[in-house]
């Protein structure tokens, strides 16, 4: 990896802004030749067998983020060195034009998932444009397409979401825990606010593409009373299904959210902590078992996931297991064929 460190060129015709408040300490940005770009999951509570991730790292910080642990693999840190030490993977696009076609059997019917371990439309987005030409290439090979994002950038692509709709399939699923604004950047610092995240949303939708809304991770306390609005607010923004998994906190993640709780909202902290120790079941905070880790049980748990589905079922949104998967291609067909 190489640190990049630039003077400001006078020349370039384009700017960048964030579009959320900006960082006590710069993030410090690291180009990479990767070697690979297509990463294989095997875990049965994860619906996508093949991601992408043109990122490492995410400058959205957002303190529950179950991929922390992942930035260990550099040697870097799990806590700010997340949000702060950003790895972009500069062949990303030409990678994956390799990949797929030689892949293209085993992969032809797959959903590519984007942003499996971070967000690929955090601000780096906005200047490197790597998830851009890795969509581009999906269209070019009919490659169906899975997004889960906080970014507001998508907004930018959806016209080039529905060409790859229209080629193969796509779908945007809008991570918004909550919408109110002050909870969010109270855990979410760096992400976009819940509503630049529905006006996506609703440009998203209007380009044609199927979007939905996670309503996770799910925090007793914090946000479980927010599931009503938040899904009115996304189903009034053209979502047509919704889900939501309980928090996770594996390994070092506890210790960067249970820090970033108290500091952020101390006099609530106390009983959020208690409360998904209830939802845990045994008191714990820390569940790794497969089928058990992303749901929770107990009456606070069936309260919330009744609320959801009440509010579902009221709105005329699908839930996750009963989202459709992708269209099948007829078996005469090749990935490099031209049509849709």
């Amino acid at each position: 990896m190489r640190a990049v460190d630039n003077p400001k060129n006078p020349w370039r015709s384009a700017h960048t802004e964030l579009l959320a408040p900006e960082p006590l300490h710069a993030p410090q940005v690291f180009e990479e030749e990767a070697n690979s770009i297509l990463s294989e999951n095997d875990s049965p509570d994860v619906p996508f067998r093949f991601a992408v991730n043109p990122y490492r790292g995410c400058h959205h910080g957002c303190a529950y983020c179950y991929a922390r642990p992942t930035h260990q693999w550099l040697d870097f840190g799990a806590g700010t060195d997340f949000e702060r030490k950003l790895v972009v993977k500069v062949n990303a696009p030409e990678l994956l034009r390799r990949e797929l076609g030689r892949r293209q059997t085993e992969l032809q019917a797959e959903v590519l998932a984007f942003s499996g371990v971070t967000d690929c439309y955090q601000p780096l987005e906005a200047s490197y444009r790597l998830t851009r030409r890795c969509l581009e290439v999906c269209r070019d090979l009919r490659q169906h397409v899975g997004i889960i994002t906080k970014g507001a950038l998508v907004a930018r692509d959806a016209a080039l979401l529905g060409e790859v709709h229209r080629a193969a399939s796509a779908v945007v699923h809008f991570s918004i825990p909550t919408d109110d604004a002050a909870d969010a950047r109270a855990l979410e610092p760096f992400a976009p606010s819940p509503e630049r995240r529905l006006a996506a949303m609703a440009a998203v939708a209007a380009a044609g593409v199927p979007v939905g809304v996670s309503v996770s991770p799910l925090i007793p306390g914090w946000n479980d009373h927010r599931i009503p609005s938040v899904l009115q607010a996304a189903k009034a923004a053209g979502a047509t299904y919704a889900w939501m998994i309980l928090l996770r906190l594996p390994r070092e993640v506890l210790e960067v959210f249970t820090t970033r709780v108290q500091e952020a909202m101390p006099l609530r902290a106390d009983k959020i902590m208690s409360l998904l120790g209830q939802v845990r079941g045994d008191g714990g905070l820390q569940e790794s078992r497969f089928h058990q880790r992303m749901r929770g049980e107990g009456p606070r748990w069936q309260l919330a996931a009744d609320l959801f589905a009440l509010w579902c079922n009221k709105l005329g949104l699908k839930t996750r297991t009963e989202r459709p998967q992708p269209p099948p291609r007829p078996r005469q067909r090749g990935l490099f064929d031209a049509g849709s």
